[in-house]
């Protein structure tokens, strides 16, 4: 049996090699094309066989199969020379006059995509290390979903794009939780590279689907949307390899839309959804929301956005910082109206390592359901693994660490780890969410300027006083 994981190692190892390719963002980027050609290209095949009918969005002379999948094919300046001047400009102009879902994906993918890759011979030699996996495969093509996993959890130190990845214990717990049917809609509106979206479909595959039309049914029913380029490509990719060949994903921004032309036909029964947080949102889309509730901070327009999209009983688990959870203004507001209209049942506090080392900042996982108020809050305190002084990138969250709150969720009792709030609690508190464990002792507030200046005075004052005694003990000495 092949080693996929040292091809993609050799694959890394090589693409070093390149002048042009700077950075992991832009590793993953170069590799992250060119495995979607290879995979696309596997499945056109597979169905070409299947059906006689079938018509690949990608033109013949840009297909894998004719400039990539030949080891002895074009190389060197030709092979850079036609990446650059005819396959991304013809994929990235590709006709999608038929409307057809797989054409559109093909151009949307290829709008936003770059070859950075100055070498035409390492291209070529990461071309060939391709070609040693075949995609059509199950096997395989299993394999290189967890090596795919760890390519994007690469993103979490590439700049930026650590926003896009959401840690794969926190995606499977959070799915299993809220446990998605298969005749239900689920919905990520920032979808990132698609590890909400990718463990809802391993969730109900695994347990629903028995045929072709349960599988269909599943691909109509699991939608996301994502803004950025990169991200987009790679949720579409993680979806194909995931079994989902038309892979229902908007290269959109969802906050750009009309808050109250989101009706009925629009709703969803689950969302599933790590909002980004700590960033404004493009320039002009907060007039898309009520006047009351508008402000350039991304994470409170998402929980907007969610409870707008959410059906009557329809359910939900997101990722929201701190800074989310109280404030006051806009921020009130946005909580209120909130709480007023969905049932927030259980809130997971997290450590702030979490996220690390793309963000420090505390978050929290959010259950609730809309449709009636909410009238208690049960708070989880996560506590790090005996020993662990943080999480990190070789040392991330794992999924068994939630075995005690799974297992606490089915009878909810009070313990060190768990606390009750009360709505009228909460409204004294100006619907201040950010409620501390009670049995936890908690560090004593740094002072205030204030009160710092006042301890200077006292210690000064009896520094005046020793010194005085001890001058008085000298004079009479």
């Amino acid at each position: 049996m092949k080693n996929i994981g040292s091809i993609v190692k050799t694959l890394q190892n090589i693409m070093r090699k390149d002048p042009g390719v700077s950075g992991d963002a832009q590793r993953i980027e170069q590799l992250g094309w060119m495995i979607f050609l290879k995979i696309l290209d596997d499945k056109d095949q597979e169905l070409e066989i299947l059906g006689d009918d079938y018509i690949s969005p990608i033109p013949s002379p840009l297909q894998w199969r004719n400039w990539a999948a030949n080891d002895e094919g074009l190389t060197g300046d030709s092979l850079k020379e036609f990446i650059d001047t005819r396959l991304i400009p013809g994929l990235r102009g590709l006709d999608t006059g038929n409307g057809s879902r797989r054409f559109v994906i093909v151009r949307e993918i290829f709008e936003g995509t770059n070859n950075y890759m100055k070498n035409g011979t390492i291209i070529r030699q990461v071309v060939n290390k391709l070609n040693e996996i075949n995609f059509n495969s199950s096997e395989d093509r299993h394999i290189f979903g967890d090596i795919y996993e760890s390519i994007l959890r690469d993103l979490q130190s590439a700049g930026n794009y650590g926003e896009f990845y959401t840690p794969r214990a926190l995606t499977e717990f959070m799915t299993e939780m809220v446990n998605p049917q298969l005749e239900e809609k689920v919905l990520d509106p920032a979808c990132g590279t698609g590890g909400f979206l990718t463990s809802a479909v391993e969730l109900i595959r695994r347990r629903d689907v028995k045929n072709p039309a349960d599988l269909e049914l599943l691909q109509q029913n699991i939608h996301g949307m994502e803004l950025k380029p990169l991200p987009f490509m790679l949720c579409v990719t993680n979806m194909i390899l995931h079994d989902i060949e038309v892979p229902n994903i908007e290269y959109a921004d969802s906050l750009n839309r009309e808050y109250t032309s989101i009706g009925g036909k629009d709703r969803v029964d689950v969302i599933l959804a790590n909002p980004p947080f700590g960033a404004s949102v493009t320039d002009g889309v907060e007039t898309n929301f009520p006047l009351n509730f508008r402000t350039t901070e991304s994470a409170d327009l998402f929980l907007l956005l969610m409870v707008r999209y959410l059906k009557d009983n329809g359910r939900a688990a997101i990722v929201l910082p701190d800074g989310s959870l109280t404030g006051d203004g806009v921020k009130h507001r946005i909580r209120r109206h909130f709480l007023e209209n969905c049932n927030l049942h259980t809130v997971v506090r997290l450590p702030n390592s979490v996220f690390q080392p793309y963000a420090s900042v505390a978050t929290n996982l959010l259950f609730f359901t809309k449709g009636e108020p909410t009238r208690t809050i049960w708070y989880w305190e996560h506590k790090l693994p005996p020993g662990a002084r943080a999480y990190s990138k070789t040392k991330p969250i794992k999924k068994e660490e939630f075995a005690s709150l799974e297992e606490w969720w089915i009878d909810r009792k009070p313990n060190e780890q768990a606390w009750q709030v009360s709505i009228q609690e909460l409204e004294q508190n100006g619907f201040n969410l950010d409620i501390k464990n009670p049995h936890t002792p908690q560090e004593r507030p740094l002072p205030s300027s204030e009160e710092l200046l006042d301890l200077l005075h006292q210690s000064l004052q009896k520094s005046d006083q020793l010194l005085n005694a001890l001058k008085s003990e000298i004079a009479n000495g």
